[in-house]
């Protein structure tokens, strides 16, 4: 007992001189650098006289129109289409025509009611037409990596920053808007912001409890660079992607 006394008591002290040779490496380095910069160590936390977004900043806001063409520049700045449509039936439309522009034979959807709505069965009887998370007994994911095309609803959308946000829960698989090879998103215009930040307040608001697995800001096609910036599109999700503004 004695044999274990003494070598825990020898442990700790050895651990509270390496603890104060670390703080002696660090004063020396802190001061160094103090000296190098011309002025005194600062050893107390500085005041914040503002927190947050400036208030000019949080009553910013652009009209609806100037919005979607804010919106749509950004968009395609990056390599993004954008389609102005006026209603869903349009939106029915476009996505049945690029279905067959496209030859698609598989299109997967998020399980959502305006979706449904859409009756994409009946405009696009070329392709099969899969409902996420209909079917318990299918592996989700390897049907969404093997779609044509990937079609989503936007929850949220930010003009100045050219972003949607798109949230996932049961009926809302985050790899509908990941794995397939051309996305689709629709875009009510009356859920398109200005900034940022008047989306992520709705999640302040929610607050903890209400906040949905997982929150999604897409801002065009999937873009890799490596360390020599070669570019590549469609790396590591959708290299087509198209925001349908409807309203």
């Amino acid at each position: 007992m004695a044999d274990i006394k003494t070598t825990d008591a020898a442990h700790a002290a050895w651990l509270k001189d390496m603890e104060a040779a670390s703080r002696a490496k660090q004063e020396k380095f802190m001061n160094g650098i103090a000296a190098r910069l011309g002025h005194p160590r600062t050893r107390e936390k500085p005041a914040h006289s503002f927190r947050g977004a400036p208030d000019f900043w949080r009553t910013f806001e652009w009209s609806l129109e100037e919005r979607v063409i804010r919106f749509s520049d950004n968009w395609k700045s990056v390599g993004g289409h954008v389609v102005r449509l006026s209603n869903m039936d349009e939106v029915r439309a476009f996505i049945a025509d690029k279905g067959r522009e496209l030859g698609a034979r598989l299109v997967v959807r998020q399980n959502q009611p305006e979706l449904a709505a859409l009756g994409l069965e009946a405009a696009l009887p070329e392709a099969r037409v899969s409902v996420w998370n209909s079917d318990p007994s299918e592996h989700w994911k390897a049907r969404a990596a093997e779609a044509d095309i990937g079609v989503v609803m936007a929850d949220y959308a930010a003009a100045y920053t050219g972003s949607v946000t798109v949230l996932s829960g049961k009926g809302k698989g985050r790899s509908v808007s990941l794995l397939p090879t051309v996305l689709l998103i629709v875009v009510p215009v009356e859920r398109l912001a200005t900034r940022l930040g008047e989306v992520l307040a709705n999640f302040d608001r929610a607050g903890r409890e209400q906040l949905p697995a997982g929150i999604h800001f897409i801002s065009g096609p999937s873009r890799s660079s490596d360390i020599e910036n070669d570019l590549t599109i469609g790396v590591h999700g959708p290299g087509v992607v198209y925001a349908l503004l409807v309203g």
